[in-house]
């Protein structure tokens, strides 16, 4: 009887202990993290906010960076090696945690090209055969499971982000990404990139 208590008293002991370094560990990651996306993970410039954001999507982007499908510069400089030694379940551990944060918007825009960025996400522009950015990202720009959430994002990063796509970084995205951004001009790009930032 003795023996069993000690067993049952040990094993507690273990739980108990690695439940503690799982909670430091989780801290760790996020704290990672909140280096450059802030500490309520808002954003700085030039990294982009992270709470709010689609769970899969920021999954499938940890994912990326780990596998240097996202190829841009600075994920080259920063994210390649941030992620290196992400596992399978801190990967999804860090999704979800920065998803259930609540957003706040950048407001940094340029305010007289908003409803020029309106109409663009919309409507889209017919006659460059480019779709409404509502067909996919939500009236809301709220994003859907892998498809991100936009709305809020600061102007800078979403305007870089464009130029990129348009530029054949991420080559391994999925149409119509790459099309619709290669075939804005820069006005647009900064139109829809205000637009963009002021969504609540």
């Amino acid at each position: 009887m003795k023996l069993l208590k000690l067993k049952t008293a040990v094993l507690a002991g273990v739980f108990s202990a690695a439940s503690t370094l799982a909670g430091h560990a989780e801290s760790h990651a996020v704290r990672n993290c909140t280096w450059c996306h802030g500490t309520s993970a808002q954003g700085y410039l030039p990294a982009p906010r992270l709470a709010g954001q689609r769970r899969q999507y920021l999954e499938n982007q940890l994912v990326g960076f780990r596998n240097h499908a996202r190829d841009n510069p600075l994920s080259k400089q920063y994210m390649w090696f941030a992620t290196a030694n992400l596992g399978r379940q801190t990967t999804q551990d860090l999704a979800v945690y920065f998803s259930k944060l609540s957003p706040k918007p950048a407001d940094d825009g340029n305010h007289q090209l908003v409803a020029m960025g309106r109409t663009i996400y919309q409507d889209g522009v017919p006659d460059s055969n480019i779709v409404a950015c509502i067909a996919c990202h939500g009236p809301n720009a709220e994003g859907v499971r892998e498809i991100p959430r936009l709305g809020g994002l600061a102007f800078s990063y979403l305007q870089r982000r464009l130029e990129q796509w348009g530029e054949g970084y991420n080559k391994t995205a999925r149409h119509p990404m790459p099309h619709v951004a290669s075939q804005l001009s820069a006005k647009q790009i900064a139109a829809l990139a205000s637009y963009l930032s002021f969504i609540k």
